[in-house]
């Protein structure tokens, strides 16, 4: 659960860092002020930062993938149905 709230947390400040820059950007319109880009740094760290979270919570297994395409892939991962 812990995994799963540090990601949404990452996409939230993901989006704040965006906005933030969209802002910055119509703010400083012919001033030489570096905020959009520094905005925009801290937002692909962020991303750089979520897909690892993500990357990492799949190679330990606390993600896991329920999509029905996936049982094709994975039959070891689907529970065997009891027949009547």
């Amino acid at each position: 659960m812990l995994l799963k709230t540090i990601i949404v947390f990452l996409f939230i400040a993901v989006l704040i860092s965006l906005s933030s820059a969209l802002v910055f950007l119509m703010k400083d319109v012919g001033n030489p002020s570096k905020r959009t880009l520094y905005a925009l740094g801290v937002r692909v760290i962020l991303a750089v930062a979520l897909v690892g979270t993500i990357a990492w919570g799949i190679y330990s297994g606390q993600l896991t993938s329920k999509a029905p395409w996936d049982r094709q892939l994975h039959p070891e991962r689907v529970a065997p149905q009891m027949h009547q």
